[in-house]
C-alpha cells in the first residue's frame, strides 16, 4: 500500500511539475516566437526550415533510442550511464564532422549559399545535446520534473532574451540560429549544475549491447518518423520560395507548440510511471484508459478552438503579413488534436518492451504517408495538398497506433475510440458555436478574440456538465488539490 501511495504521490507531483515545465516553457517559446515573427521576415524562417530535417535526423541518431532504454530499465548502474554517455558523445562528434563536410552540397541542393555557415554553426547543437542526454534521463527516471522545469525556464528565458536583442539589431536569420543553439547549450550547462553526476572512465560492452538491442529499433522508427515529419520542409523548400516555406514552417511551429503542451506532459510523465507498473496488467490498463480520456478532454477543445479563432489571432498578434499562414495553421490544429493520443499509445509499446512493434508501426505509417504525398504531387495540389496529406495521415496513424497497442493491454482500438468520441463531438460542437459567434461580431480582431474565447470556454464546460463528463470533475479536483 505504501509503495502504491508513494507512486501515486510521485505521479501527481511529476504531472504537476511537468505541466508547469511544459506550460511555462512552451509559453515562453510562444511569446519569443511571436516577438520574432514581428521582427523578422518569412524568408528568415524559411531558410531555417530548409535544414530542420538535417538537424532533427541527426539528433535522433545521437540519442539512438538509448534514453528510452535507460528510462525503462529499473536497475541502471553507473557503468550503464557512462557507456551511454560516451556513445552519444562520440556519435554527435562524428555526425557534426559529416555535416560540416557536406554543408556545401546541402546548400547547393536548395540553391541557398548562406546555408553553409548556418548549418556548420547550428550543427553544434548535436554535441550540446549529447552532453546532456544522460543527465536529463536521470531526472526523468526519478520523476524529478521540478528540477527540469527550473532548468528549462532559465535556459529559455536567457536564450530568448539574447535572441530578441540580436533580432532587434538586424542579425536576421542568425538570431534564429542562436535561439536554437543557445537554448541547448544553456540547458546542458544547467543539467550538469543541478544534477551532479560524472561519467566513470568505463565503456561496458555488455551494457552497450543490452541497450542497443532495445534502442536500435526505436532509433530506426524514430528516423523514419523524423524523416517523414520533416519531409514536407524539404519538398516545399526545393519546389517553392523561402517566403512560402516561412509561412508553412511557422504554421507548423505554432500549432505544434499548442498541441505539445499536453502531449509532451503526458508522455514524459506516463512513460516512467507506467514502466513501474508494466507487470500489473489490470492497473496498467486502468491507468492508461484514464490518461487517454483526460488527454482528449483537454486537447480536443484546445486545438478546435485555436483553429476557429486563428484569423483574428494571427491578425492581432502577428500582424497581417502572416495571414497567409492561417489556413495551414487551422489544418495542422485538426491534426494536432490527436498528438497526445499518438504519444500515449506508442508509450505502451515502449513500456512493454515491444520496440519491434514500434518499428513496424512507423514502417506502415510511412508507407501510408508516402502514398498520400505521392498523390498530392501527382495531381499537383501544391502546398495545400501536402498539408491535407499530413492531416489525413494523423488520423490514419491513430488507428494504426491503437490497433497495435491494444494487443499489449487488452484495450481495443474500438474501445479507445468509443471512449474519446463523445469528447470529439463536444469539441466540434463548441467549434461550430464559436465560429458562428465570430461571424456575428463586428470586424475587430480584439473583440472577436475576447468574445469567441469566452464563448468557447463556457460552452464546453456547460455541455460537459450536462453530459456528466467525469474528466471535468477530475480536472476540478486536481486544481483544488494543487491550490490547497
Amino acid at each position: 500500500m505504501d509503495d502504491s501511495n508513494g507512486l501515486k504521490n510521485k505521479t501527481i507531483s511529476g504531472l504537476f511539475w511537468s505541466s508547469v515545465d511544459v506550460v511555462v516553457n512552451h509559453g515562453l517559446q510562444f511569446v519569443i516566437q511571436l516577438i520574432l515573427l514581428r521582427l523578422l521576415l518569412p524568408e528568415h524562417f524559411g531558410v531555417i526550415g530548409m535544414i530542420i530535417i538535417v538537424i532533427a535526423i541527426s539528433n535522433s541518431i545521437v540519442d539512438s533510442g538509448f534514453s528510452q532504454a535507460l528510462i525503462r530499465d529499473q536497475n541502471t548502474s553507473q557503468a550503464d550511464y557512462s557507456t551511454v554517455f560516451y556513445f552519444n558523445l562520440c556519435i554527435a562528434i562524428t555526425i557534426y564532422g559529416l555535416l560540416f563536410i557536406s554543408s556545401p552540397a546541402i546548400s547547393a541542393f536548395y540553391g541557398e549559399p548562406q546555408l553553409i555557415g548556418i548549418l556548420r554553426t547550428l550543427s553544434l547543437v548535436l554535441i550540446a545535446n549529447a552532453l546532456g542526454i544522460v543527465q536529463r534521463v536521470m531526472l526523468v527516471k526519478n520523476v524529478n520534473f521540478k528540477t527540469i522545469a527550473k532548468i528549462n525556464v532559465i535556459a529559455f528565458t536567457t536564450s530568448g532574451a539574447i535572441t530578441i536583442v540580436l533580432a532587434l539589431n538586424g542579425f536576421g536569420v542568425w538570431s534564429l540560429v542562436f535561439n536554437t543553439l543557445g537554448m541547448q547549450f544553456f540547458q546542458t550547462f544547467l543539467l550538469w549544475v543541478f544534477n551532479r553526476w560524472l561519467p566513470s572512465p568505463v565503456f561496458n560492452v555488455q551494457s552497450f549491447k543490452k541497450y542497443l538491442n532495445f534502442g536500435y529499433k526505436l532509433l530506426l522508427s524514430g528516423l523514419l518518423n523524423t524523416f517523414y515529419n520533416n519531409l514536407f520542409f524539404v519538398i516545399i523548400g526545393r519546389m517553392y520560395t523561402t517566403t512560402q516555406l516561412g509561412y508553412y514552417s511557422n504554421a507548423v511551429k505554432l500549432s505544434d507548440t499548442a498541441s505539445e503542451l499536453l502531449s509532451t506532459t503526458v508522455q514524459r510523465v506516463s512513460y516512467p510511471v507506467l514502466s513501474k507498473i508494466q507487470d500489473d496488467e489490470k492497473m496498467l490498463k486502468s491507468g492508461f484508459r484514464k490518461i487517454i480520456r483526460l488527454a482528449a478532454f483537454v486537447n480536443f477543445p484546445l486545438m478546435v478552438g485555436l483553429a476557429v479563432i486563428a484569423y483574428p489571432l494571427f491578425g492581432l498578434v502577428l500582424g497581417e503579413k502572416w495571414l497567409p499562414s492561417v489556413t495551414y495553421f487551422q489544418l495542422f490544429c485538426l491534426a494536432g488534436m490527436l498528438y497526445p493520443l499518438h504519444a500515449l499509445n506508442l508509450n505502451i509499446l515502449q513500456v512493454k518492451g515491444r520496440s519491434d512493434l514500434f518499428l513496424l508501426i512507423e514502417v506502415v505509417k510511412c508507407v501510408v504517408l508516402t502514398i498520400l504525398i505521392g498523390l498530392s504531387l501527382l495531381f499537383q495540389l501544391g502546398i495545400m495538398g501536402l498539408v491535407w496529406a499530413a492531416v489525413i495521415n494523423s488520423y490514419t496513424s491513430l488507428y494504426i497506433n491503437t490497433y497495435f497497442s491494444a494487443k499489449e493491454i487488452d484495450y481495443s482500438a474500438k474501445n479507445q475510440l468509443k471512449d474519446i468520441f463523445p469528447l470529439f463531438l463536444i469539441s466540434l460542437s463548441m467549434g461550430i458555436a464559436v465560429y458562428f459567434t465570430g461571424n456575428a461580431l463586428p470586424d475587430n480582431y480584439l473583440i472577436k478574440l475576447i468574445c469567441q474565447i469566452s464563448m468557447g470556454i463556457v460552452f464546453y464546460i456547460v455541455v460537459c456538465k450536462i453530459m456528466k463528463v467525469r474528466e471535468l470533475n477530475m480536472i476540478y479536483q486536481l486544481i483544488r488539490g494543487i491550490l490547497k
